[in-house]
């Protein structure tokens, strides 16, 4: 495929930190691609959204918790080439939120500390991130 064919998708992503200092992960449920991988919450960029509204919107739909643009701060970013497209994915941490995360799409959930991050496999995408985590925790 030539590089004027690839698509950019780009991904919004979130370290949601508890008050232990730990992260929460979720698990792609069957049936999407790379599902069973652990990765950050999140989804992709509608058109007309900002990658915070995004997120503020994600967090609700795929975990019923609240929280607002200004609770989330930029850390880093992933930029990783896939077969039929090219992932632009930053990275926000958010420590304040509202309610307690649940898997509303069915999918699994769990709280991970820093250290443990490598210990779950995720999307080639998400790994990258983990060293900035890290730091951060």
């Amino acid at each position: 495929m030539s590089n004027t064919e690839r698509k950019i998708l780009l991904v919004a992503a979130c370290a949601l930190i508890d008050t232990d200092g730990r992260i929460l992960l979720a698990q792609r449920p069957e049936g999407k691609s790379l599902a069973g991988l652990w990765e950050f919450p999140g989804g992709k960029v509608e058109p007309g959204e900002t990658p915070e509204e995004t997120l503020v919107r994600e967090l609700e739909e795929e975990l019923g918790i609240a929280t607002k643009v200004a609770c989330l701060a930029p850390l880093t970013f992933a930029s990783h080439t896939y077969e039929t497209f090219h992932l632009l994915m930053p990275l926000y941490v958010c420590r304040r939120y509202e309610g307690i995360p649940v898997g509303k799409e069915g999918q699994a959930i769990k709280w991970v500390r820093p250290q443990a991050l490598r210990d779950y496999p995720m999307p080639p995408a998400d790994e990258p991130l983990i060293p900035f985590l890290q730091d951060l925790l």
